[in-house]
This record gives C-alpha cells, sequence and structure tokens, in this order.
C-alpha cells in the first residue's frame, strides 16, 4: 500500500460550524504528523468558489485551517466542486507518487467526504474512511431529523457497503489507521 493522507476542506470558516471542529482538527493534526513520520504525502483540499462569494479564494476565512499544523511539504489543492478529483490536478498528483490508497478526512460527511471517498473509487483507488476523521454540520441534517452523530455513522456504513467500480473503502478509526502495509 502507498497511502496519501486527504484532507478535505478543513478551513477556517468551516471548521467553528461543524460537529466538534477543533476536536476534529486535532485529531487530524495528529494524523498528519503521523503520516509525514512515515514518508506518507499530506494533501488538502480546499474549497474554493467566485470572486465575492464565502467562498472567494482571497477570503481569508477560505485558508486552511491553522489548527491543522499543515507544514511546507504539504500539498494545498483548490477545489469547486464536492468531488475533490473534478477538475483539479488530485488524480495526477496521486498518481505521481504512486499512491493507490486515500485516508480520507475532513469536511463535510454527508457532502465533499462522501463525493471524494465515491471519486477515489471511481479513480481506481483504496479508500481509507477514517471512522472519527469527518464530521457534518453541527445540527447533523434537520431536513432528514439525523443528528451529527447519526449522519458520521450512516456515511461509515454506506460508504463501507456500497458497491462501487474501482477499489474498495474501509472504515477504521483513526487510533488504528496505519499508514504502511495493510
Amino acid at each position: 500500500m502507498r497511502a496519501a493522507l486527504l484532507i478535505v476542506d478543513m478551513q477556517e470558516m468551516l471548521v467553528p460550524l461543524v460537529w466538534r471542529g477543533e476536536e476534529l482538527a486535532a485529531r487530524i493534526a495528529a494524523l498528519a504528523r503521523r503520516a509525514r513520520a512515515d514518508g506518507v504525502p499530506v494533501i488538502a483540499l480546499r474549497q474554493i468558489g467566485a470572486p465575492g462569494t464565502d467562498f472567494d479564494p482571497v477570503s481569508p476565512g477560505t485558508r486552511v485551517s491553522a489548527l491543522l499544523g499543515l507544514e511546507p511539504i504539504d500539498v494545498v489543492v483548490d477545489k469547486t466542486a464536492t468531488d475533490s478529483f473534478y477538475r483539479t490536478g488530485l488524480a495526477g498528483l496521486l498518481a505521481d507518487r504512486g499512491v493507490d490508497t486515500v485516508v480520507l478526512t475532513g469536511l463535510a460527511t454527508d457532502y465533499c467526504v462522501d463525493a471524494t471517498a465515491r471519486s477515489a473509487q471511481s479513480h481506481g483507488l483504496d479508500v481509507v474512511l477514517v471512522a472519527d476523521g469527518h464530521a457534518p454540520s453541527a445540527d447533523g441534517d434537520p431536513t432528514t431529523g439525523l443528528t451529527a452523530e447519526q449522519l458520521i455513522a450512516r456515511h461509515n456504513l454506506l460508504l463501507s457497503t456500497a458497491i462501487h467500480p474501482g477499489g474498495r473503502v474501509r472504515v477504521v478509526a483513526s487510533a488504528e489507521v496505519g499508514f504502511t502495509g495493510s
């Protein structure tokens, strides 16, 4: 296995809006330190949008959260869609590094994390979804009545059992993530 840690949309303006955002950022920062120690690339995805919108690329809120402790060797890839692979250089970046497995973390469980997991599989990559490494909005999904905890559990189950072409998805707790081996 040749892995990369993907951190999706852990941005200054979003971390305060999600379920246990600061706790999540600390957990992901610890994973990033472990990944670097094992020589595994750390790639942060950053949602951007049109000038004048909340996701204006020059807005301070779109910066990757300082709580992650990114280092100069880490890579930041801008994206404009829920799917982190859509019209970005992510697939090429991973291929250039010989990556066959992405360790997936970030925001939001029911949007960009879900889309990125499925797209990674379509690109032939295996996915290690960090069970406690992603979060939805702090209020969950009020339209369906699901709490944040329920959304996380639902997506961990759905993504681990979905039949999708390409790679497979395994759900692993952050404490159990191994960046080398299986």
